[in-house]
């Protein structure tokens, strides 16, 4: 496909490039995220697994008091919301992770990514190719991502992890259909600060962003940039939300909303941290600055 089809925001331009141009190495980073799988429960796979009890044996505080005993949850799950929190001036704790780009990997070029082995059974090869020791938080992190991309979609959904960003076009290509064209929403931080967790209230009534199809990729940990994207045929409502945090934070923030939950796990972390029952339509959730979300550009 041509990348005119394509509408790209200046925050998505600037991450791409960044990806693209970074040092490469993202060692730091990936053993960041080992440790912080924050994005991990926002792709669908991980809704067949209940992630909290899997990692650590932990369970995660509801909802209905979320900033109570936050020595005992994970923070980084401070991500969801419903339908009904999107009033103006309603307040919620939202987690937003921070990256430094300047330690993120950046995407090979097409060519150089396809003669690279992308395979959970060629780990030893790869860890090899990349001077990983077997037991190293790298290899770890190379191993999750492996077997997330290699892991079956839940039903109705679809999905494949792109190793180029020729690729990943080609992907959002083949769901949104060849001719289509389509834009990408990108969570910004207008101010600049460290804190990744606060409450956030929303200031004005959230833009509703016409999505009939949608395409989310989100950055897994891996040597160089891979994308996890995914689409679903079940219906979802997008959104750009205003946020102003208790520090000053401004945030103009993407969240999807999801009308359908029933094919999700009965103990996915998203109902614990509501305090809802498993299957409650209309689980909403953020998206991190370095996740991004594709719609027909009408």
């Amino acid at each position: 496909m041509s990348m005119k089809s394509v509408s790209f925001s200046f925050h998505l331009l600037l991450l791409l490039l960044l990806v693209m141009h970074g040092d490469g190495s993202g060692t730091e980073e990936m053993a960041d995220d080992l440790i912080s799988k924050g994005t991990s429960v926002l792709r669908l796979h991980s809704m067949d697994h209940d992630r909290q009890t899997e990692d650590d044996g932990t369970t995660v505080q509801s909802r209905v008091d979320p900033l109570s005993h936050m020595d005992h949850m994970d923070l980084s799950v401070m991500v969801f919301f419903t339908l009904k929190d999107l009033k103006v001036g309603n307040s919620m704790p939202i987690y937003f992770r921070k990256k430094d780009s300047s330690k993120s990997p950046r995407f090979l070029p097409r060519q150089e990514a396809d003669s690279i082995a992308f395979s959970l059974k060629e780990l030893p090869n790869l860890l090899r190719l990349f001077s990983f020791s077997r037991d190293s938080p790298q290899a770890k992190a190379m191993e999750a991502t492996l077997r997330e991309c290699e892991s079956q979609a839940i039903k109705g959904e679809t999905k494949f992890c792109a190793t180029s960003l020729e690729s990943m076009l080609e992907f959002a290509s083949s769901i949104f259909g060849s001719n289509t064209s389509f834009k990408t929403l990108a969570t910004e931080h207008l101010t600049k600060s460290s804190t990744l967790f606060q409450n956030y209230t929303v200031l004005t009534t959230p833009e509703e962003i016409p999505a009939p199809m949608m395409v989310a990729c989100h950055t897994v940990p891996y040597p160089y940039a891979v994308l996890y994207c995914h689409s679903q045929v079940t219906e979802n409502r997008v959104f750009k939300v205003s946020l102003d945090g208790e520090n000053g934070d401004k945030v103009t923030a993407v969240a999807v909303c999801h009308k359908d939950t029933t094919q999700w796990n009965r103990n996915h972390v998203s109902f614990r941290v509501l305090g809802i029952e498993p299957g409650t339509p209309g689980v909403c959730h953020f998206f991190p600055a370095d996740n991004f979300v594709l719609v027909p550009d009408p």
